[in-house]
């Protein structure tokens, strides 16, 4: 895979304090809306996919709904919302090639504000879900990241912090490995591969040398261990065109590799397909792969993994306040669809009508059920 290994080094930008934010990370790309791309409009990703021809699945059609149909599902509808994900911001110090959200160094405007927050943890109050699942871009850069974290723990919530490991290792967020241990934060980390070079591939040279740093960190912190109140979770996407192998045989490989080459550990191994959105389909497209990983993805369909889909058990809220089904609808623009008109936003949040509205799916719903099914949470099959 070609990419640029450019780097941020020392880059200014607003800390939401009033203080500088120093960005350090490596960059392999800039985000598509920087550079003012087409498939930076969602619209236009949904073109893109829409406009394949494909004779695959069950239904041979390539029509999502259809083969929902076919394997006997008729609506797809909410199960029981269990976990509250928000989208703090697309603010992130890494541009990897891969990235659904598009996010970046340059994505400044799209940082939740604090009357945004306070109205999630409202919405958290009324919706029973168990768990809060904090993501971005880069979570931590947002100005109100700790004060969310100490409300949601407050409230007896476990709180799911998905970091990209290399935000640890900038001065300004050095304590946060300790700070997330005192609180119980399950920490989900992005690491492509367990080589230098599959994880250097997409998220730029020296990626992978400041993870496996930032992972000590977090072993020296107690997380890795075994202990249920700091969880370590990695998170593995495949570094080209292909679906994700057996979640639970990479994870013996991973922790066998990372332990004997770095002294490392870690609690658990996620492993996910890439989304054909955003980056990543701007990279299939320059490769010319998109008809090629959309037929594969497609011919991959697995009913079993309909019931485990997190669009079922998840209420995703973006930056701006606004609900979706998952993070992959957020990042296309597809809002709830709430029955009686009600505005798809947080500060309007209703349980019941969450439960009554049917899910929204596009053709970019089979990269989670393809295979084993890939969600937040990993494989579901």
């Amino acid at each position: 895979m070609e990419v640029s290994t450019e780097f941020i080094a020392l880059e200014q930008l607003p800390g939401g304090d009033g203080s500088a934010l120093e960005l350090e990370g490596p960059r392999v790309t800039t985000s598509l809306r920087y550079r003012r791309e087409p498939l930076a409009r969602p619209e236009e990703q949904l073109r893109v996919l829409n406009a394949l021809e494909i004779e695959a699945g069950p239904s041979k059609t390539g029509d999502f709904d259809r083969d929902l149909a076919v394997s006997g599902w008729g609506r797809l509808a909410p199960a029981q919302l269990d976990v509250f994900q928000i989208n703090v911001g697309k603010l992130c110090n890494m541009t990897c090639r891969h990235c659904h959200v598009d996010s970046g160094p340059d994505r400044t405007e799209e940082n939740m504000d604090r009357e945004t927050v306070d109205a999630c943890l409202r919405a958290i109050d009324l919706s029973g879900a168990h768990t809060v699942d904090l993501t971005g871009g880069a979570p931590e850069l947002n100005p109100h990241f700790r004060y969310l974290v100490e409300e949601c723990v407050r409230r007896g919530k476990h709180v799911i912090d998905r970091c990209n490991l290399t935000i640890l290792m900038t001065r300004r967020f050095a304590d946060l490995p300790e700070w997330m241990a005192e609180r119980g934060v399950e920490v989900v980390c992005s690491l492509p591969h367990y080589r230098q070079s599959g994880t250097d591939a997409q998220r730029g040279e020296g990626a992978y040398e400041r993870s496996i740093a930032a992972i000590r960190k977090l072993n020296a912190a107690g997380y890795g261990r075994g202990d249920a109140d700091r969880i370590l979770t990695l998170v593995t996407n495949p570094v080209g065109a292909f679906l994700a192998a057996s979640q639970q045989s990479l994870e013996r490989e991973w922790k066998e590799a990372l332990a004997r080459n770095h002294g490392i550990a870690f609690d658990r191994l996620i492993a996910l397909n890439n989304m054909p959105m955003s980056r990543y389909l701007e990279w299939l497209a320059g490769k010319g792969l998109v008809e090629e990983y959309m037929h594969r993805i497609v011919q991959a369909f697995n009913p079993a993994a309909i019931p485990g889909l997190m669009c079922r058990n998840t209420l995703s809220v973006s930056w701006d306040g606004y609900l979706y089904d998952c993070d992959f609808n957020q990042q296309l623009d597809m809002r709830l669809d709430l029955p009686g008109g009600l505005r798809p936003h947080v500060r309007d949040f209703d349980l019941e009508a969450w439960r009554r509205h049917a899910v929204r799916t596009a053709r970019h719903c089979y990269g989670c059920t393809a295979g084993a099914g890939s969600s937040c949470g990993g494989q579901m099959v």
